[in-house]
C-alpha cells in the first residue's frame, strides 16, 4: 500500500469567485459500432474545455467516457475532471495501474494528468449521489448530458430524470443524439404521455441537441416543467 496521498479537490470556482459550471456526463465504457460515438465524445469533452465547465464522470478510462475525460485534460488539466467509480468496476473500466490510497477515497493515478482526479467508492448507489451533489453545487449551466451507452447509461439518465420529475433538482437533462441514437426512448416518451403514463408538460425534463456546444446551451437556458412534483426532500 502506498502513503496516503492527500486529496486535491477539483477546483469549484474561477475569476469571479462564483461556481465554475459542472456537468455530469453519462455515456458507455465502450466506443460502439460508430466511429461518430467516439467523435461526438472528444466533441463534448472539447465544448466543455472551451467554456471552462468541469467535468464529472463514471471514471473509466475506456470508451466512450474516456475519451470525453481525455480531451477535457488534455485542454484544462486534471482539476477539470472529476471521476467516480466504484472499486469493483475499477478494475474492468481502467487501463491504467493504480492504488488506493490509506485514507480511502482518491485513487492514486501515475498518469493521472491524463484522465483526471478519481475518487473510489463502494458501490453504485454511492457513486450516483455524489455525481449530482457535485453537479447540483456547480454554477449556472451545471447539469447532465446523455451520450451513447448501454443498460447503465440508461438507467443513470432515467434515475436523473426521475429525480428531476419528482422535485428533488431541477437541472437540465440533455440527450447528445448523434446519429439518432436516442430517438427510440424520445418515440418512448411521446408514447407514455400519449398514453397517459408521463405529463404532456413533463416531456420537456428531456431536452435534446445534436451538437455538443447546442447540448450546453440547451442547460444553460433550462427551464424547469410546471408539472413537476413541488415536493419537501431532505438535501442529498
Amino acid at each position: 500500500m502506498s502513503p496516503c496521498i492527500p486529496r486535491t479537490q477539483t477546483a469549484n470556482h474561477g475569476n469571479t469567485g462564483r461556481p465554475r459550471a459542472k456537468v455530469a456526463v453519462f455515456c458507455g465504457s465502450s466506443s460502439g459500432t460508430d466511429p461518430a460515438y467516439i467523435e461526438a465524445a472528444k466533441a463534448l469533452g472539447r465544448a466543455l474545455a472551451e467554456q471552462d465547465i468541469d467535468l464529472v464522470y463514471g471514471g473509466g478510462t475506456v470508451g466512450l467516457m474516456g475519451e470525453v475525460a481525455k480531451t477535457v485534460c488534455s485542454i484544462r488539466g486534471p482539476e477539470a475532471v472529476h471521476g467516480i467509480i466504484p472499486l469493483v468496476l475499477a478494475e474492468h473500466e481502467r487501463t491504467d495501474a493504480y492504488q488506493i490510497s490509506e485514507a480511502g477515497g482518491d485513487l492514486w493515478l501515475p498518469d493521472r494528468a491524463l484522465y483526471g482526479r478519481t475518487t473510489v467508492v463502494q458501490d453504485m448507489h454511492t457513486r450516483k449521489k455524489m455525481m449530482v451533489k457535485e453537479v447540483l453545487a456547480g454554477g449556472p449551466g451545471s447539469g447532465f448530458i446523455g451520450l451513447p451507452g448501454g443498460y447503465g447509461t440508461l438507467e443513470e439518465l432515467f434515475e436523473t430524470i426521475t429525480w428531476n420529475q419528482l422535485g428533488i433538482h431541477g437541472l437540465g437533462v440533455c440527450l447528445l443524439n448523434t446519429h439518432g441514437y436516442w430517438d427510440p426512448i424520445l418515440h418512448w416518451v411521446d408514447r407514455a404521455s400519449r398514453n397517459g403514463f408521463i405529463e404532456r408538460a413533463n416531456k420537456n425534463i428531456i431536452v435534446t441537441a445534436s451538437e455538443p456546444v447546442d447540448a450546453l446551451e440547451a442547460l444553460r437556458n433550462y427551464k424547469v416543467s410546471g408539472a413537476v412534483f413541488k415536493l419537501a426532500w431532505a438535501n442529498l
